[in-house]
């Protein structure tokens, strides 16, 4: 990865989009979050290729200012050809996710993905962040994604192309970026970290790990009634694109694509879809671009 936040294919790798090594069908994916958004969509790409599907959640009931539930989300995978398997969990408690991996192996016999998708967000400075929001985004975005993928890697070990994949940014050392919003930064940032050390950590076990970012904002619930509302989701690009760069990633074959931070839109036009139409919501030539991209 380079100072500006680009990244570099690293020495015997290739770019996703090489010839797939594996499709994910019966294959399993463990994932936090993924009652909605992004991490919904990855996983209904996924079952559409008849994938088994491990979603922890806390969103055991409908919020009307967030629609979907653990529970819909499993059902919606079902309807488009996975297997799902529903668990109401917090990613911050060591013993729920000991208990969403020891199901999903008892359900499906195995893991071969895992997808650190939970994240928090507050995008306040210094003084204005209250503790509490600070603690809770090094919480879920990084304990979270510690704890997840370390009860995972005994399985991934043992798992078919087994691939981490976290959706964080490339750490990107421009000021702006490190002092705009410097809690959420750390955080972000520290799942990216961590994705980066296991790679090579995991090297000699064959286990992938690759950091995933959107080039724009995508239109979720999230930026709906945080980050600007209507305005912004007529700037942004659908959770299917990430989905799409996401599938791209989960099945090439993962000894040759570890140890990067990859972009959506670089993703997909490494697998030669470079007509990005399909996934924006607004008009193209509007479109916001994401936090942490140059």
């Amino acid at each position: 990865m380079t100072s500006d936040g680009h990244t570099d294919q690293a020495a015997g790798s290739q770019a996703p989009g090489s010839p797939a090594q594996s499709s994910l069908r019966g294959r399993t994916i463990v994932m936090s979050g993924g009652s909605r958004g992004i991490g919904l969509a990855i996983a209904l790409r996924a079952a559409r290729e008849g994938a088994n599907v491990a979603l922890m959640a806390k969103t055991a009931e409908a919020d009307p200012r967030l629609p979907g539930t653990v529970y819909s989300a499993a059902e919606e995978i079902r309807a488009a050809g996975g297997q799902a398997l529903p668990v109401v969990g917090d990613v911050r408690n060591e013993e729920d996710v000991q208990r969403v991996v020891e199901q999903a192996v008892a359900e499906f016999g195995g893991i071969d993905v895992v997808v650190n998708n939970a994240s928090a967000i507050n995008l306040s400075g210094t003084v204005d962040l209250p503790m509490k929001r600070f603690d809770l985004m090094q919480q879920i975005n990084v304990r979270g994604t510690f704890l997840l993928t370390k009860y995972c890697i005994p399985h991934l070990a043992q798992g078919t192309n087994p691939h981490i994949l976290t959706l964080s940014p490339p750490v990107n050392m421009d000021p702006k970026w490190l002092g705009g919003h410097p809690a959420y930064t750390l955080s972000k940032y520290g799942m990216t970290l961590l994705t980066l050390g296991w790679a090579t950590e995991l090297a000699e076990q064959g286990i992938a790990a690759n950091a995933l970012w959107p080039r724009t904002i995508i239109a979720t619930a999230a930026v709906q009634n945080l980050l600007g509302g209507d305005e912004s989701i007529a700037r942004s690009r659908s959770p299917e694109i990430v989905a799409d760069a996401a599938h791209v990633v989960l099945t090439t074959a993962g000894r040759t694509l570890t140890g990067q931070t990859l972009i959506d839109d670089e993703v997909l036009a490494s697998a030669g879809v470079t007509d990005l139409s399909q996934y924006s919501t607004g008009e193209e030539s509007e479109l916001a671009m994401d936090i942490f991209l140059d």
